[in-house]
Order: structure tokens, then sequence, then C-alpha cells
């Protein structure tokens, strides 16, 4: 049985109708006789997606009990022995309750693919992992629920469910999302429109990107070399000169006349030694490219407009942008340039923009290509002027007499010549030929392939010898020339790979990616084995379709002895494969360090939890039982019948027993926090309130006279979740006034600072060392020489952890004229009630 095929809808948002359109697909499909199934759907008591559930049939859910409450999951087992044609399956980034077979429901789904079965799912762009930061920065709000982004990638298709900004609001306010006790905390929370467009965009962008890897493999399979303007793509052509930052700013301003234009820097290393860019000057423009949104690509070619061109058409690209030739009017001589060259090929695909600057015509400074490698049309112009030279020269010769001598050295330099053009051959047939005409034309007897003077005959001999000298020297120097650019443009590669990944800017994808560019391959996979005769597994790869194994790639470069580098798209030649078998190398170590990493997280992980299980028993050994001890105490003595307790014993021995079981309550619960915060279960449900609403009731666990409050009425209203907030002040509070002398009084005051409100709480107690201000929110930390009776040392662990929960931050400083002051810092929301509300809340909380 086949895997099975995973389709998702993707919004932006909650209330965009992914759940409507699942819906809805699963109703034609079963028009169409499609066994289709519900496995799990949430509506939320939304009226109509509760509509469009009749019809279905639905799996019954799997019933879990955690913590006292009853939840209800997906029953994967049901879903698998139903064995339906399709399951429907909302929600893909849930987190299950502890206990289910999965941790997450993309797990179950994936149980389900691998049976076979095709599964239609939703999720929201916030929800997918890579983009948890960005989604925080714009809510403010940190998603707990993710789904790893692969997985999305993986599905068969992908269909954005979208609605604007406006008409989300709408639907919110007509109560078609949530309750409505709840619609005005949305509007003016996560459901600005500010907030709506920002991930609106990041939706649609996401989606494009994903259509852009489809057409990408498309044209790939099919051999598509005809570039479609599906989107604007500007390749700018780097030299490594000055001009090319202001390349790079006319690129940008080009993308940003397009939606969704992209700009793609590319250096060409050619290996003739025709280009010396400075690296220095190479950084800069790759950090400016990569500031402006664009991508910065470095790749290997002799033939650079050839290269250019083909990189343009492996990228799709519509535009290439090139600066205005450096070259003095006298260089073109060797050549139309760079520019003119890519215009002429380009065809009518690609449209090139030259591009004036500052530096044009002022010469480039690079040395002409005079002992460089010898190409095919330097070949031919060698061969053509060692014939053709000594001809011409004869016959120029035969209207002048200059004397044997200087005859002699005039086709010495026409030997010569053919050596700078062509090399030894060509200049081995030029001094043969002209010691020939030499010989018949210009040493007695004419016309006569003999020599009479002897004298004559020393001088014939002496000029071949210096011909072929002076060309061995030359075509020597030309191939030591080469070999050297050659080995610069390696070393530039070489030094480009290990600074990206001395920086630990190289991921094994992205390092793939690079050589794939730099070789210009079809697809790079780095494949690996546990044995001789064990199946190749892909580590890691880049591009469409990737060798499986190292035999069915093109190039084949072995790492040891399980590990191998293939490269699939054309066959590289000797001398790229020592700059291949660097490459090769540093991707096993990047993935042997990604893999050290991975195992090293592991192991802090484990050693956490250890020292957290550790620190907890010797707390349940001790300081849970103290109090234990003390209520067992109590009560033994109250149910004794040899002592006849009086009134004030009893009252004594039960406010004892009171006392230590609120100690027991608070301990206990701040071991739950504890471990809520360690597991990640913490999940705030953040909303707009008054500090004035939840400060006061953080109050209730300590003396009425140890605490003064200065909460402004002034204050903006704060993000945050109501019970965490009131849980961190109360430890918080707590904690000052187990310090502070019997006759100073803590201080709880609050002030707005920007979009931020702090809340101070100000104790005269004896303080902490700067260098133990952060070593006090450890967990299981007392300070100072604390009894074990006074707690498990996780009051400000647990308030620290609380404040990060909700956005905020906690920290310590000193109380001027002595003492600790904890400062807890939450978003603040500039959006205040009318006064007759506050008056009303006022009033309920007075009665």
């Amino acid at each position: 049985m086949g895997r099975g095929k995973l389709r998702i809808y993707l919004g932006a948002a909650p209330g965009v109708g992914k759940t409507y359109a699942m819906l809805s697909e699963a109703h034609r499909r079963i028009e169409r006789g499609t066994d289709c199934v519900v496995a799990f759907v949430e509506h939320h008591h939304r009226p109509r997606t509760e509509v469009m559930l009749h019809g279905l049939e639905q799996v019954p859910r799997k019933e879990l009990e955690y913590r006292g409450g009853v939840f209800s999951e997906m029953d994967v087992d049901a879903v698998l022995h139903r064995a339906p044609a399709v399951a429907l399956v909302d929600e893909l980034a849930h987190t299950n309750v502890p206990g289910s077979r999965n941790a997450k429901r993309w797990q179950d789904v994936e149980e389900l693919l691998a049976a076979g079965i095709d599964v239609v799912s939703t999720v929201n762009i916030q929800h997918l992992e890579s983009l948890g930061d960005v989604v925080e920065s714009i809510t403010g709000v940190r998603q707990r629920e993710t789904v790893p982004d692969e997985v999305v990638r993986r599905a068969d298709q992908i269909e954005l469910v979208d609605m604007s900004p406006p008409a989300l609001r709408r639907r919110m306010a007509h109560g078609n999302i949530y309750k409505p006790d709840k619609v005005d905390a949305a509007l003016s929370n996560y459901f600005r429109p500010g907030n709506l467009t920002a991930l609106r965009e990041l939706a649609l962008l996401w989606v494009a990107d994903r259509v852009d890897e489809y057409l990408t493999e498309y044209r790939s399979e099919h051999r598509v070399s005809k570039i479609w303007g599906s989107r604007e793509r500007i390749v700018v052509g780097l030299t490594g000169g000055p001009e090319g930052r202001t390349l790079i700013r006319r690129a940008a301003r080009l993308a940003e006349k397009g939606a969704g234009g992209e700009v793609m820097a590319v250096y060409i290393a050619r290996s003739d030694g025709l280009t010396s860019a400075s690296p220095k000057e190479l950084a800069v423009q790759r950090t400016l490219v990569e500031d402006l949104g664009g991508t910065f690509h470095h790749v290997v070619g002799d033939d650079i407009p050839a290269s250019l061109l083909d990189f343009a058409r492996g990228v799709n690209a519509t535009q290439i942008v090139l600066g205005s030739s450096r070259r003095k009017t006298w260089q073109y001589i060797f050549g139309p340039g760079v520019g003119t060259t890519v215009a002429r090929e380009s065809g009518s695909d690609l449209d090139v923009h030259i591009v004036t600057h500052e530096e044009v015509a002022k010469g480039r400074g690079l040395p002409v290509a005079r002992g460089a490698r010898l190409g095919r049309s330097r070949i031919i112009w060698g061969w053509a002027v060692g014939i053709g030279g000594p001809v011409v020269m004869a016959l120029l010769l035969n209207t002048i007499d200059l004397g044997l001598a200087n005859d002699m050295l005039l086709f010495l330099a026409v030997t010569v010549a053919a050596a700078l053009l062509g090399g030894l051959l060509p200049a081995l047939a030029s001094a043969a030929f002209g010691s020939l005409l030499l010989n018949y034309f210009y040493t007695p007897p004419l016309h006569r392939l003999t020599v009479a003077d002897p004298k004559n005959i020393v001088a014939i001999v002496i000029f071949v010898g210096v011909a072929v000298s002076v060309a061995s020297v030359v075509d020597l120097a030309a191939r030591r020339t080469h070999q050297a650019a050659r080995l610069r443009a390696e070393s530039e590669i070489l030094s480009f790979l290990a600074g990206s990944v001395l920086r630990g800017e190289t991921s094994l994808e992205a390092l793939l990616e690079r050589v794939r560019e730099t070789f210009g391959m079809e697809s790079v996979a780095l494949l690996e084995r546990a044995g001789d005769v064990d199946p190749w597994t892909c580590a890691g790869s880049a591009g469409p379709a990737p060798a499986n194994r190292p035999e069915d790639a093109d190039v084949d470069m072995p790492v040891g002895d399980h590990t191998a580098l293939a490269l699939s798209g054309r066959v590289l030649p000797a001398s790229d494969r020592r700059v291949l078998a660097a490459f090769a190398a540093q991707a096993v170590v990047v993935l042997d360090r990604q893999r050290l990493q991975f195992e090293a997280d592991q192991a802090k992980e484990l050693a956490e939890g250890n020292r957290i299980r550790t620190a907890l028993l010797a707390a349940v050994s001790h300081d849970l039982r103290t109090p234990l001890a003390g209520i067992k105490a109590a009560v033994s003595s109250l149910r004794s019948d040899d002592v006849a307790w009086s009134e004030e014993d009893q009252a004594e021995l039960l406010e004892g027993i009171e006392d230590g079981a609120d100690r027991l309550d608070h301990l206990v619960g701040n071991l739950l926090d504890m471990s809520r915060l360690q597991t990640g279960t913490v999940t705030p449900l953040i909303r707009e309130i008054d500090l004035d609403e939840v400060v006061p009731m953080a109050l209730g666990g300590v003396p009425e006279d140890s605490v003064d409050l200065e909460i402004p009425e002034s204050l903006p209203m704060v993000a945050v979740d109501s019970g965490l907030l009131e849980r961190a002040v109360a430890n918080l509070v707590e904690n000052a006034v187990k310090y502070s002398p019997v006759d100073e009084r803590v201080l709880v005051a609050a002030s707005a600072m920007a979009d931020r409100v702090e809340v101070r709480v100000m104790d005269r107690g004896p303080g902490v060392p700067d260098e133990a201000k952060d070593r006090i929110f450890a967990p299981f930390q007392r300070y100072g020489d604390a009894p074990r009776g006074t707690g498990v040392g996780l009051g400000l662990a647990v308030a620290r952890g609380f404040a990060e929960a909700m956005g905020g931050t906690l920290n310590a400083e000193d109380t001027p004229g002595g003492g600790l002051t904890m400062v807890l810092t939450v978003r603040a929301v500039h959006r205040r009630p009318d006064p007759a509300a506050r008056t009303a809340v006022a009033e309920r909380q007075a009665s």
C-alpha cells in the first residue's frame, strides 16, 4: 500500500474559513463517491461550521483524563481500523493531551499517511515553527503549538484560504468566530488591522515561495530552459569592483517596482586570471545585498558571459543588471566585453540593464589576457600566425634587402608571436617553416634548399634553437599562469567556505546549495550508510530529484568508507574534484557538528532534568516532610485521650495544623508551577486588564500592614494573563516580606515607560550582591543562610518563568538606601476604558 496524500488548508489567522473549506471539500468528495470520514474537527461553536458537519461520518473521539479534567482527542487506532480513503483532521499543530499516542497531532497524521489514508488538514501561518519569532514580534504572543515547516512543505497540496483584514474583523464583530464576551478583547488585541495585515502577508509570501519551489522542480524535471516570467528575479553581475554597490541598489529599486521582486547578486570567479576581486569589497557587497533582502551567490566559470547567462536561466531570472565597462577605449581591441556579449546572447526572454557608474572607462587595473589559459580561438590564431606569418614576412622582405641577420630577427619575432598566441606547437611549426624560407630565399645559393656557407648553417641552427627555446618558455609561462590563476580561484572559494562556516552561517542544506551553485549542478545529496551492505540514506540534499545512490549520480565524491557526496547534472573535470573534495569533507564536518549539537542539547536537557529531580527529591525529603510532621504531631495530640487539652492549647494546635497545611499548599503549588515551566506547558491567556484589578489580589498571603501599594489610576492597561501575573506578584511580595525587617513595610509601586509598565517590589532587607542577582532566580536556590524550612527556593524561579511566558521580564536591582527591588516589566496597551466602566468595575469589587 502506498503512502497517503496530504492536503492542507493554510490560513493567516483564526476565522478565515479553513475548517469550512475543508468540510466543503469533504462534501464534494462524498458526492463523487469517495469514502471520507471526520477523524477530528473542532467547530468552536460556530454555527455555520457546525452545520457543515451534518451528513459526514465522524469517528468517535478518545476521552483522556488529565489533572482532574476529561479531554477528547483523535482516536488514531479507531481511524486506522476504519481505514477510510480520506480522513479530515483539523488543527495540524495541536498539542495532544499527555498520555495520548503521540505528543503532536501532526505525528498522528503521519501515521495515517503511512497507512495509505489521504488526509485533509488545516493550519494557521503563525503555527509554522520557523515563523515563531516573526509572529511574536508582530502580535506580541509566542505560539506554543507549532508544526515543523518540513511537515507542511511535504504536503501534496497546499491551498491558501484568504480573507482581507476588514472582512475578518467584520466576521469577528458579528460573532462568527468567538463568543460575544470575547469579541472586544480579540478585536483590540490579536485581531488588530496591523496584525492581520502582517500575518496575511506572511501567509501569501510563504505560499508564493512554495509555488516557486514547485515551478523550479517542474522546470528541472521537464528540462525547460526558456525563462518563464512568473515573477521578477533580477540577477546582478558583480566583478568585485567598487561599482558593485551602485548596481545592487539599482537592482533593489527595480525589484521594488514589481510585486514579489527578488534580487540575486552573483560573483563569477574566473580561472583564467582575468579577474582579481577584493575579498573585502565582496564582503561589503554581500552584506549590502542581504540587508536589502537579496541573496549572494559565488559561482566558478571560465566564460563569464556564458556562466552568467546559465545562472540567470537556472534561477528563472527575468532581468540582468550589469555595470558599464571599466575598460579603457584601447582595451576593446581584445573583445567586446562582458556587458555587450551578455546583451547579444541573452535572447528575448532576458532583459539586460547596463548601469552607468563613476568608474566607467577608468580602467580595470587587471592584467591583459596574454598569459592566460589557451582557448580554442587563441590556438587557431597561433597556428595562423605560425604558418601565415613567415609567408607574409617573406613577401615583405623580398622587396627590401635588410641583410640575413635582420631577416632572421624578423622571422624570430613572428615565431615569438605564434608562441604568445598559440603556445608551443604553433611556435615550433613557425620555427621550422621560417627556417626553410630563410634557407630558400636569403642564404646562398638562393632559391635552393642548400646552404653554401657553413656560417649560414650555424645561423639557421641557432635561429631554430632560439625560436624553440622562446616558444617553450612562453608556453610554460602561460600554463603556469593558468595554474596559478586556477589555484587562486580555488583558494577564494575555499576561503569563502571556511569563513562562512567559522561564522556559523552555513547549515548542511545551505552548504549543499552552495556546492550546487558553485559547480553548476542540478542537485546535490550527502549520502551515508551504516555498513558496506546497508542501503544508502540521504542526510541532506539541495535541488530537485537528488540521487539516492552514489552510482546513480554524475559525480561521486566519497568521504570515508560510508559517506559520499553525489552530484547530478554534468560530469566535472578532474581539476574541479580537488575543490569538490574540500566541500565534501566540510559537509561531513557540518553534519557531525549538527548531530553533536543535537546530542549536546539532549544531554543538557537530561542534565537539567536530573538536577531538577534531585532537588525535588531533596525538597520532598525535608521541606515537605517538616510541615507534614508538624500536622501529624498536632493531630495525634488532639486525638490523644491521655491529655486534657485546654481551649487555648487546642486552638494553638489547630493553628499549627492550618499553618502547616498552608505551607504545604504553597510548596506544592510552586513545585507544580515549576514542573509546568520545565515541560513548556504554560500557555498564557493574554488579555487587556488594569493592574489595580490584579495586584491587590496578590497580597492576600501576607499580613495586611506589611505592604504599601502605589498603583496610579493613570497607568495604561497591560496585556497579561491575570492568573499568572497575580501568582508572580504574590511570590515576589511574599519573598520581600520574608526578608524585610519587622518594622519596615514592603513597597509595591507601578509606573509606565514607553510601551512597557513596570511593577516594582521594594524591600529594606539585606539585599543581594550583583554577582548573585541572576543566581537567585534559578530553581531550588536559597540566598544566604535562609533556613530550609522557609521553602524550596522556587518562588522567584516561578515568578520569572511566568513573566517570560507573558512576554515580560523580571530582574533584580538594589533598593536606594539598602535592600532589594524586583522589577517586573509587562507590555502596555495605550487604551483606557471610559470612566463609567471603571466605576462599575470598582463597585463590583467593593460588593
